[in-house]
């Protein structure tokens, strides 16, 4: 569900963008799974200018956008230059050089690890998380409180899409969260 601060119109013209372009791909990767590949979008420029666009749009009062590795990178950096914010980049595990902060979450069979170096997040950050895909929700509330914290006050996650069936919602209690697209 849109947040209440997108615009209806960039909302509409980013979801008649992911519609037309997000190709489904049966059993991958794994038999069973009917995955949505969002790349399209990425490689049609006005398509990717429509979902920054409604991406920014959800949080407006942000001072600073996060993009979860790897295509919450491309979203978020897209998302940033509308907003005319920065952009955080929020890493898996050792890809990032000097002093970061880590947290570490549960996967089904194991734990994952998000980095973020704190030096870049300042004080009295006002930071919009951005993603590709809102599945069960793990690695959005690993960088929500990864970004607290560093300092940073979180005041929403924004994803191009959301699996539905997988309840992402629910890991990120009290947070708005946007999607542009549920399934």
């Amino acid at each position: 569900m849109p947040a209440d601060s997108a615009d209806p119109a960039a909302l509409r013209a980013a979801g008649a963008a992911l519609d037309r372009l997000v190709r489904i791909q049966p059993d991958f990767p794994q038999p069973g799974v009917l995955f949505r590949d969002l790349t399209p979008v990425l490689a049609d420029g006005p398509a990717l200018r429509a979902v920054a666009v409604a991406l920014a749009g959800a949080a407006p009062e942000a001072t600073l956008i996060a993009g979860l590795d790897s295509r919450g990178f491309l979203l978020g950096a897209a998302a940033a230059m509308v907003a005319g914010t920065g952009v955080l980049a929020i890493r898996k595990p050792g890809k990032l050089p000097g002093r970061i902060l880590s947290e570490e979450y549960a996967l089904e069979y194991g734990t994952a690890r998000l980095d973020l170096h704190p030096d870049d997040v300042p004080p009295g950050a006002r930071v919009l998380v951005i993603d590709d895909v809102l599945a069960t929700g793990g690695t959005a509330a690993a960088a929500t409180r990864l970004l607290r914290r560093a300092g940073a006050q979180v005041v929403g996650v924004a994803v191009a899409a959301e699996l539905l069936a997988l309840g992402g919602r629910a890991a990120l209690p009290g947070l708005p969260v946007t999607a542009l697209r549920s399934w």
